[in-house]
């Protein structure tokens, strides 16, 4: 079967290679001129199945509305006069109950487990190197009130089976020995040791190669400005050329979408009303001046709620959420303020340890779903399925995410405790064909 995978970031191109395991003969177009140079580019490197809860919960509507009026708060809700943000909005609203919370939370474990030993299968049939540390993640407090939050969020991981460990103040430093100048404010935290961490665009652009060496091909630089239809399925995918400006028509017998944020307003002329809504977040990539003093493990800051992560000669600090939509400059004051305060914390944390004088400042959008568990599976549209929706989560769970839409495609339930989108609808329709 052929068939068209529609965005190149960690969810498409995991997709794309899941199914050449298939056999499938397998396209994909981006608008950009390699892959995962949009939300999957400076992400906070974090493979954290440990740290999975949705923001869906019963004290988030409380905080939300405390941090309204704050340009450094870590979830900044920005009123638009835009439905779809309001009816994200309403959605999320309706998650923020113990019950939803405690569903929600099983099933993104879920994924994550299933995720992440795909990526390990992934990592040791193609030997890819992106920075990989196994060196788990560390959650530290900077309060007591926080470290009691973060030991009942440990206790519910661990009736999740995750194994997040509880530890005092001389046990995180004894984990990360680097936060040593910052000991007196920290309080204690939580550890779970198979947690991972690495660089999300080497490893995508890594596996696109592999991809196209296996036979896929690949449509750079080519915006998909449209769809037609044939009953009740996709006829053919219209595509635009940014080099030669030259439309062309792509016909397939499977489409994917897997364009992250901006899956949902490319599906709407469709009929599809998928709640996905853009959260924008920040990062800074620093060159180390004294690596030995900088950190291995990869880490989260409670206070900032940002992550912290080693690559190679260099540090990755990433964190906050915008929602304000589809914006990501860099220029605006409340942008400048987010990135400034990355590099404020780590100098208060690790001081002299970074060149901040040349930061590299990034902003994307994350593609939110207001339970926070993303959409795989088939649409109403027969032959046009989804993947998209992972917010903050892309890195940690998207190679399990292509393995498990290549596996729904052709027929098979992934093997994981997990709502697929659009699964009471698969068994009326046709499935892909084992090559």
């Amino acid at each position: 079967m052929n068939v068209i995978v529609m965005g190149a970031g960690i969810i498409g191109i995991s997709t794309a290679w899941h199914l050449l395991d298939q056999g499938h003969d397998v396209t994909v177009v981006d608008r950009q001129a390699d892959a995962a140079l949009e939300t999957s580019f400076a992400n906070g490197a974090q493979i954290s199945v440990s740290f999975c809860e949705p923001w869906a919960n019963a004290q988030a509507p409380f905080k939300v509305a405390k941090w309204l009026l704050r340009d450094d708060s870590p979830l900044l809700f920005r009123p638009r006069l835009d439905p779809h943000q309001w009816r994200w909005a309403l959605g999320f609203l309706a998650q923020c109950n113990d019950a939803a919370f405690e569903r929600n939370v099983a099933q993104l474990v879920a994924l994550g487990r299933y995720s992440h030993a795909a990526l390990k299968d992934l990592v040791a049939r193609t030997g890819i190197e992106y920075h990989r540390l196994e060196r788990g993640i560390l959650h530290f407090f900077s309060s007591q009130r926080d470290m009691d939050a973060g030991a009942a969020g440990a206790e519910l991981m661990r009736r999740h089976g995750v194994d997040r460990r509880v530890l005092s103040r001389d046990e995180v430093l004894k984990v990360e020995p680097s936060l040593r100048h910052f000991a007196d404010r920290i309080a204690g935290g939580t550890y779970t040791a198979s947690d991972e961490s690495g660089d999300a665009r080497v490893f995508t652009q890594e596996l696109a190669k592999r991809c196209a060496q296996r036979g896929a091909r690949f449509l750079w630089e080519h915006d998909i400005v449209g769809f037609e239809t044939q009953g009740r399925g996709v006829a053919s995918v219209r595509v635009r050329d940014k080099q030669g400006l030259r439309m062309s028509s792509l016909a397939a017998d499977a489409y994917v979408a897997a364009l992250g944020s901006f899956t949902a307003p490319l599906l709407r002329p469709l009929g599809l009303r998928l709640p996905i809504y853009p959260a924008k977040g920040y990062s800074a990539t620093l060159a180390l001046k004294r690596p030995a003093d900088a950190s291995v493990v990869s880490m989260i800051d409670d206070t900032r709620k940002i992550a912290i992560s080693r690559l190679g000669d260099h540090i990755r600090i990433a964190g906050t959420a915008e929602m304000a939509g589809y914006d990501t400059g860099l220029d605006s004051r409340t942008a400048q303020r987010r990135c400034a305060a990355l590099i404020e914390r780590y100098e208060e944390l690790f001081p002299g340890v970074a060149d901040t004088s040349e930061p590299r400042f990034w902003a994307g959008l994350r593609p939110s779903t207001p339970s926070n568990i993303p959409l795989i599976g088939r649409s109403r549209l027969h032959n046009l399925w989804v993947n998209a929706g992972h917010g903050t989560l892309g890195w940690t769970h998207g190679a399990g995410s292509g393995r498990a839409l290549a596996e729904l495609m052709c027929g098979r339930r992934p093997e994981l405790a997990m709502g697929f989108h659009g699964e009471a609808r698969a068994a009326a329709w046709p499935r892909l064909a084992p090559a």
